[in-house]
């Protein structure tokens, strides 16, 4: 049996005995906030339960490393249209200690990349098209550094409103605890 198999077969017991019923609510968030976190597995659960949230409450932007990399990409997109379109208020990017993109190893991932038939001629193309492979899936070494230049990212982007607070906080793994790094609070302009 397949995942795929096994995963189709849990949902139609799933929506055949109603249990998404518990689970109904609207596209808009509740508590009027987008979060962008890590992709990591360890923080699927954790996460909204350390920070008091249910099925309904946020809008969660997941993307390895929790990282807005280009200010016209699509985490950035999300961002701005849960703000304009989906009643979010503020804006919480949480990164979390112990993430995989703090010990990228882009010339491994290359190699995977080959080992799996990816052509290494691409890689020129690429290179002559302006796409440098190191710096584009090279993570971060240290997490508030790389948390506090998502948050200026997003909190300066032209298109972003200036009474929307951008904060910006480390989460534990283990334990859900959450460091802030940036309070947004602090940059708001009053209106």
């Amino acid at each position: 049996m397949t995942i795929l198999s096994t995963i189709l077969e849990f949902n139609e017991t799933f929506v055949s005995e109603k249990q998404y019923e518990q689970y109904a609510t609207t596209k808009f968030p509740d508590k009027h906030i987008v979060i962008l976190t890590c992709m990591d597995t360890r923080l699927i659960e954790l996460l909204p339960k350390a920070m008091n949230l249910k099925n309904g409450d946020a809008k969660i932007i997941k993307s390895a490393g929790a990282i807005v990399n280009h200010p016209f990409g699509s985490v950035m997109r999300s961002l701005l249209l849960a703000i304009y379109e989906l009643q979010a208020d503020e804006v919480f990017i949480i990164g979390h200690h112990d993430c995989g993109m703090s010990s990228t190893n882009t010339d491994h991932i290359i190699g995977q990349m080959v080992d799996r038939g990816i052509d290494k001629s691409l890689f020129k193309t690429l290179q002559y098209s302006g796409v440098n492979m190191k710096d584009w899936l090279h993570g971060f070494s240290d997490v508030t550094e790389s948390v506090k230049m998502s948050v200026d990212l997003t909190r300066n982007h032209p298109l972003m409103d200036v009474n929307v607070p951008i904060h910006g906080l480390v989460a534990h793994p283990d334990t859900g605890k959450l460091d802030i790094i940036v309070n947004g609070y602090d940059f708001v302009t009053k209106k």
